[in-house]
């Protein structure tokens, strides 16, 4: 192009990318020559090459694509990243890292992961829940990208945004045993990335992967024995991931137990799963059963569904925010935002 037109490489990226710095003659001309010999303008490629900047953000997920739209949690935390004005010409890519990949061998899948990370064209990144010691997580600190937590893991030096989610769970397993109830059952979505579901053994609490799923098991701990009761012997049932067809397969798994008063859900996805469970057995909430979840989704006010709020909207923009600051070469910090127990219908004294 720049031959044909008898003009510099540089003019030719000036009259695209920065006309200012040359005549609106010189501009008019270059893009014409370039119209009439079919040129689109210079390579994306090339230019991230000279000047180390790609215009995105990499989102990293322990997850498919497909949480990102079947989560709804997911969707409230991506709105709030697109939220914030300075990224309203930044991509966004998506990075899922899914763990229980079964065609790759455990090596292959942290080669794979860390490989993703080294190479993705971002200028910095957003991780959102990742278990502890995922490979990919180490790959961006060697490649000294700017990275942003999102609720979990906690890593020294990087900046992160979350919640006390232990104090939130031991809010809201209180709220059951102050009103009476002795008999609960537990829900949790994914203690490890493996893809593992049903009733928990005890062995298993041992090795949770998963920094929020640990803060909240831990928080039913503490409400569970300031009423003089042993967690160990609660039914506890984890679905193995996010989506509504897990979440139903493990509220039919716990409920199949009989017997409790009360279901304890660790996200608001698994307690409206149980109400749908409920609703197909002919249970009535809350008078033969309380049901209460965790973070306060929409549907769970349209349920009348006792839970603990959190704001998600409000986390993917301050976490977006940290991070801009964070490649404009500031420090970041630890940020925890307010969670609070919001009591509705779904919760009264066990008969």
């Amino acid at each position: 192009m720049a031959q044909v037109a008898q003009v510099s490489q540089a003019t030719v990226s000036y009259a695209y990318t920065r006309p200012e710095k040359i005549s609106s003659a010189l501009r008019d001309r270059v893009l014409r020559i370039a119209d009439e010999i079919g040129y689109a303008g210079p390579n994306p490629g090339g230019q991230n090459l000279r000047t180390g900047h790609f215009g995105a953000l990499g989102l990293m997920m322990t997850d498919s694509l497909a949480l990102a739209f079947d989560d709804p949690a997911t969707t409230y935390l991506l709105r709030g990243i697109a939220e914030v004005g300075e990224l309203a010409e930044v991509a966004l890519t998506l990075l899922p890292f899914p763990a229980a990949d079964i065609a790759r061998s455990a090596d292959e899948r942290d080669a794979h992961a860390a490989r993703v990370a080294l190479r993705s064209a971002v200028d910095g990144f957003l991780a959102y829940a990742m278990p502890d010691r995922h490979p990919a997580l180490d790959a961006v600190r060697r490649r000294g990208a700017p990275m942003v937590v999102i609720d979990s893991p906690l890593l020294p030096g990087v900046p992160s945004v979350g919640i006390r989610d232990r104090r939130g769970a031991e809010q809201a397993a209180r709220h059951l045993l102050e009103l009476g109830h002795r008999r609960i059952g537990v829900l949790v979505d994914r203690l490890a990335p493996d893809g593992r579901r049903g009733v928990v053994p005890r062995g298993r609490f041992r090795r949770i992967r998963d920094r929020v799923a640990r803060e909240r098991i831990g928080g039913y701990r503490s409400a569970f024995a300031a009423h003089g009761l042993d967690f160990g012997r609660t039914t506890v049932v984890e679905a193995g991931g996010f989506n509504r067809a897990l979440s139903l397969r493990a509220a039919r798994t716990l409920l199949d137990e009989g017997g409790f008063t009360a279901v304890l859900a660790s996200t608001d996805v698994l307690a409206l799963a149980a109400l749908d469970v409920l609703a197909e057995r002919g249970a009535r909430v809350p008078e033969d059963i309380s049901v209460t979840g965790f973070d306060d989704l929409p549907a769970a006010a349209t349920a009348g569904l006792t839970t603990v709020s959190q704001p998600l909207v409000e986390k993917g923009r301050r976490a977006a925010d940290m991070l801009v600051e964070v490649m404009r070469g500031g420090t970041g910090k630890r940020l925890l935002l307010p969670t609070e127990l919001v009591s509705r219908d779904s919760t009264a004294p066990p008969r």
